[in-house]
C-alpha cells in the first residue's frame, strides 16, 4: 500500500514538473524606451519597431537575424531587365488579425499611402522612386519605379515599409492589427505591452504565447528587475557596468553583438555658429572617442569617423579626420571668430548612452571654451523639439536603421544639411547595382560628411544583451530596431 502510495505520489510529481515546464511558454523582454505609439509606417521612433516589428506587422521582404534580405509577406519576386518594374508575388491564405484578407490592394495601399504627398512616414524617402503600384491580381502586385533603385528590395524590409490594411490604418496607433504571428493584446502606458500568440498565423507558427514589453527606464531598477527574474531579458541592457555580474551569474547569459547604431553628437548645421564648418570642425577635434566609450558604455563601442558601421564591409575608417586635439580645436574657434568660444544647448533624450555621453562630452567642450547648457528630455519631447522642431544646437542619439547614410541627401532631415555633390552622390547610389561601384560611391559618400563634419561621430553602439539563461532564439545583432520573437523559445 505504501509502496503503491509513493508511485502515485511520485506520478503526479512528475505529470505536475511536466506541466509547470511545458507551461513556460510567456516572456517578458525589458525596454529602455516606451513607443509613442505603434504605428511602424508614421512615426520615427525605433521603440515602435522594437515592439512591432515581425511580431505584429510584416512587410513584403524582411531582415533576417544575419543582416541578409529574406521573404516576406512576398514569396517570391521578379526584376525586369531594365530594373524598373518589380513584380511581387504573394503568399496566399494571409490574413490580418482582424480576419480580414491580405491581397494585392492591401500592399497597394500601403505603398501609396506611404509615398503620399501627405504622408506622415518617418522614411518617406524610400519609396521616392515609386511611379506606380499595380494588382495584377488578388497574389500579385507589380511596382514600376521611375528610375533603377538599386537598393529596392532592402528599402521594403524596413518597418517603414509594412503592409496595413485600410480598414484597420485609423486605429493602428493605439491598436495595431498586422499580419504577423503576434496580435496585440493590451498596453498599460508607462508600464508595458502584451502581445499573444496568433493561432491562425500563415507561416511557422510562434513558439511563446504571450509576449509583455516591460518598459524600465532607469538603469537601476532594469538590474533589479533582472536579478530578481520579473525581467527574462534585455535586448540592450542600459547598463553596461553591470554585464560583468550577469556573466558571473549562471542564470544569466550576456549577447553581445553589432547594431546598426552610429551614435552621434547630432549638429544644427543651419544654426550660428554651426553653419560654419570650421566651428564644427573644431567641435570634432574637442572630442574624446574613447573616453566617452570607456566612460558613458564601460568599453562596448567601436568609434567611428563618418555616418556608417564598421562591420559592413564598405566601411572606411575616417577616424583620424577629427581625431583628439584640443589645441587645434582652440585654433580653428580662433580663425571662425570665436576666440573665447561660445554657448549653444545639448539636448539630451532618455538612453544611457546619450545622458552619460553627454556630461562627458560637455566636460570636453568645456576644456576648449565651448559651454553647453544640458537639457534632459524624455523621449517624446526629444521628437517633437529636436527631431521635428529642430530647435536645439546639439543633441546625441543613435541612429539605429541599416545603412541609413542616405539621410544627409535630406536637406530637411533634423541636423539640416544641404550638399548637391552629395545628394548627386546618392542619386548615383540608387542607380548602381555592382557591388564594387556600390561600395566606392559609398566610401566617397561617407568621406564627404567626415571632411564637411556634418557632426560629431562618436562610436557605433554595441548590443550588449543580457537574457535568463535557459531564454533561446534571441538575435545577438540588430541588423535593424527589432525584438524579433518570432523564433524564441525557453529550453528545458
Amino acid at each position: 500500500m505504501k509502496k503503491s502510495l509513493m508511485l502515485a505520489m511520485a506520478s503526479a510529481f512528475a505529470i505536475t514538473a511536466g506541466m509547470a515546464q511545458a507551461a513556460k511558454t510567456d516572456l517578458t523582454m525589458g525596454m529602455q524606451l516606451e513607443p509613442p505609439h505603434l504605428d511602424p509606417t508614421a512615426g520615427a521612433a525605433g521603440a515602435i519597431d522594437e515592439v512591432t516589428y515581425a511580431n505584429i506587422f510584416e512587410g513584403l521582404t524582411r531582415f533576417a537575424s544575419d543582416g541578409s534580405i529574406v521573404p516576406g509577406l512576398a514569396e517570391s519576386w521578379d526584376i525586369s531587365e531594365d530594373g524598373l518594374t518589380y513584380t511581387f508575388h504573394l503568399h496566399s491564405g494571409v490574413k490580418f488579425h482582424d480576419g480580414t484578407t491580405m491581397d494585392a490592394e492591401d500592399v497597394k495601399f500601403s505603398l501609396d499611402r506611404a509615398r503620399a504627398d501627405d504622408s506622415t512616414n518617418a522614411q518617406k524617402a524610400l519609396f521616392a522612386d515609386i511611379a506606380s503600384v499595380d494588382v495584377v491580381d488578388p497574389m500579385t502586385v507589380k511596382v514600376t519605379l521611375s528610375k533603377p533603385n538599386g537598393s529596392f528590395v532592402f528599402n521594403m524590409a524596413w518597418g517603414d515599409a509594412a503592409i496595413v490594411a485600410p480598414e484597420s490604418i485609423e486605429n493602428d496607433k493605439t491598436n495595431p492589427i498586422g499580419t504577423g504571428p503576434f496580435v496585440f493584446a493590451n498596453w498599460v502606458q508607462g508600464d508595458r505591452i502584451e502581445l499573444t500568440k496568433n493561432a491562425d498565423y500563415w507561416g511557422a507558427p510562434a513558439k511563446l504565447d504571450k509576449v509583455t514589453f516591460k518598459f524600465i527606464s532607469d538603469p537601476t531598477a532594469a538590474f533589479a528587475a533582472m536579478m530578481a527574474e520579473d525581467v527574462d531579458a534585455f535586448s540592450v541592457f542600459p547598463a553596461p557596468e553591470n554585464l560583468p555580474q550577469f556573466e558571473a551569474d549562471p542564470r544569466f547569459k550576456v549577447i553581445i553583438g553589432s547594431t546598426e547604431g552610429e551614435t552621434i553628437l547630432s549638429t544644427n548645421n543651419k544654426m550660428p555658429p554651426f553653419d560654419n564648418v570650421k566651428v564644427r570642425e573644431a567641435l570634432a577635434h574637442a572630442i574624446n572617442r574613447q573616453e566617452i566609450i570607456d566612460g558613458a558604455m564601460f568599453g562596448y563601442g567601436t568609434p567611428i569617423g563618418t555616418h556608417f558601421a564598421p562591420h559592413n564591409p564598405a566601411y572606411v575608417d575616417l577616424t583620424g579626420l577629427s581625431a583628439y586635439d584640443p589645441e587645434l580645436s582652440k585654433k580653428l574657434l580662433a580663425e571662425a571668430g570665436f576666440p573665447d568660444g561660445f554657448t549653444t544647448t545639448l539636448k539630451l533624450p532618455p538612453p544611457s548612452y546619450a545622458r552619460r555621453g553627454g556630461e562627458i562630452i560637455a566636460a570636453q567642450l568645456r576644456e576648449v571654451g565651448i559651454n553647453v547648457e544640458i537639457s534632459n528630455l524624455e523621449w517624446a519631447q526629444w521628437l517633437e523639439q529636436v527631431f521635428k522642431g529642430k530647435d536645439y544646437g546639439l543633441t546625441i542619439v543613435s541612429h539605429t536603421e541599416p545603412m541609413d547614410i542616405g539621410i544627409y541627401a535630406r536637406p530637411d532631415y533634423y541636423f539640416q544639411y544641404d550638399n548637391p555633390e552629395f545628394q548627386a552622390l546618392m542619386d548615383q547610389l540608387n542607380l548602381a547595382t555592382d557591388p564594387t561601384k556600390r561600395a566606392a560611391i559609398l566610401g566617397a559618400a561617407q568621406a564627404i560628411i567626415s571632411e564637411d563634419y556634418v557632426n560629431g561621430y562618436l562610436f557605433q553602439l554595441a548590443k550588449t544583451g543580457v537574457a535568463n539563461a535557459k531564454v533561446m532564439g534571441l538575435w545577438a545583432n540588430a541588423p535593424t530596431q527589432a525584438n524579433d520573437l518570432t523564433a524564441v523559445y525557453w529550453a528545458d
